[in-house]
């Protein structure tokens, strides 16, 4: 291998180890390699995670599987994927993260993928004891989706969606929309 070319590679793998948020690579949707940053957000040691498979990192199987329906299509269409969405680290507690994903083929975007997640929960707590559904209402009421929105990308119906969202409001003692959207983000 050429000087340059090693110095460079050398370069990248520094970057890579000493990022301050999260980062992995995925294949299939199981990681392959991850750096420390993203290893400790979640409560493992470096390498421990490392052929595991994603799905173990979010608070169900249903949230794992509803983020790989919304994100697919979008990731085929425009090559990235990005959002806020709650994770669950090791140790079983909940909390927010901002994940942004880059297919390394539009056609195949899961085969394998490069992701970044920063841990977001200083400044927006898990609020109240929510149920996965109302998680997945949740995540898209803090982006400013309508009810019509969030029904689309969940599959739901526009009624069902407004029942989420009044069990979620009296959860959290929330009066109206904006204090309900203060409450998610801000978790007080």
């Amino acid at each position: 291998m050429d000087a340059p070319l090693a110095d460079d590679l050398q370069a990248l793998r520094v970057a890579f180890e000493l990022a301050p948020v999260g980062m992995c690579v995925t294949e299939e949707r199981r990681i392959l390699l991850c750096n420390p940053a993203f290893a400790q957000m979640f409560g493992f040691a470096p390498g421990e995670l490392a052929g595991q498979p994603l799905a173990p990192l979010y608070p169900s199987k249903v949230e794992y599987e509803q983020i790989g329906q919304v994100g697919l299509p979008v990731m085929r269409e425009q090559g990235t994927y990005g959002d806020e969405r709650i994770m669950k680290r090791r140790d079983g507690t909940l909390f927010w993260c901002h994940v942004v994903g880059r297919a390394l083929d539009r056609t195949r975007p899961f085969a394998r993928a490069v992701w970044m997640f920063e841990d977001i929960s200083p400044r927006r707590r898990v609020a109240g004891n929510l149920t996965s559904r109302e998680r997945a209402v949740a995540q898209h009421l803090v982006t400013g989706c309508t009810s019509k929105q969030i029904a689309r990308l969940l599959g739901l119906s526009p009624r069902t969606v407004e029942a989420h969202r009044a069990r979620i409001m009296k959860k959290l003692g929330a009066a109206n929309h904006g204090e309900l959207v203060a409450r998610l983000v801000g978790g007080g």
